[in-house]
């Protein structure tokens, strides 16, 4: 990538959430009718409805925060690397809010198989965030980019490290 280039307004995050969304989907439907029954525990429904709602509303505030309060539209019109808001505590935070949204609705069908989905997802994020756009952004930002890598974790949000 040259160094006037900036990131595409869409890179690899439609792909990444379309088979966050499609896993999601796919675990739903097989629990709903009954291939999972195995994994429903009785007594932990409840706690793991509220915790999904949870992970629901929370995916949704790190979505929103990313697309509308941190501008991320404009930083990459802008060519410049965005760092504040939620930014600053997770370096995905529209991918990650929407596998928190995800993992909120697994949540809330009480399966515990469905909690292996999860961990793929993350396992996905990391490794396609590490091979595409981080390479990209390295380029683009170099020692910028490295710098906000040390602070910032890549799929959990978190309290930035200081300098």
């Amino acid at each position: 990538m040259k160094k006037k280039e900036h990131l595409p307004f869409f890179g690899i995050g439609p792909f990444y959430v379309g088979i966050v969304v499609l896993m999601t989907v796919a675990g739903m439907i097989l629990s709903s009718r009954g291939y999972l029954d195995s994994g429903l525990i009785s007594w932990a429904r409840v706690p793991m409805l509220v915790l999904g709602i949870v992970m629901i509303v929370l995916g949704a505030v790190i979505y929103g925060s990313a697309l509308f309060m941190s501008r991320i539209d404009d930083g990459i019109r802008n060519n410049r690397l965005v760092t504040n808001g939620i930014y600053a505590w997770v370096r995905n935070p529209l991918y990650v809010g929407c596998m928190f949204v995800c993992i909120g609705i697994l949540m809330t069908a009480g399966n515990v198989w469905l909690l292996v989905l999860p961990l793929i997802f993350w396992w996905l994020m990391a490794v396609m965030m590490k091979h595409t756009e981080e390479k990209w952004l390295h380029e683009l930002y170099g020692k910028e980019y490295d710098e906000y890598c040390r602070r910032v974790n890549r799929t959990w949000p978190w309290v930035p490290k200081k300098n």
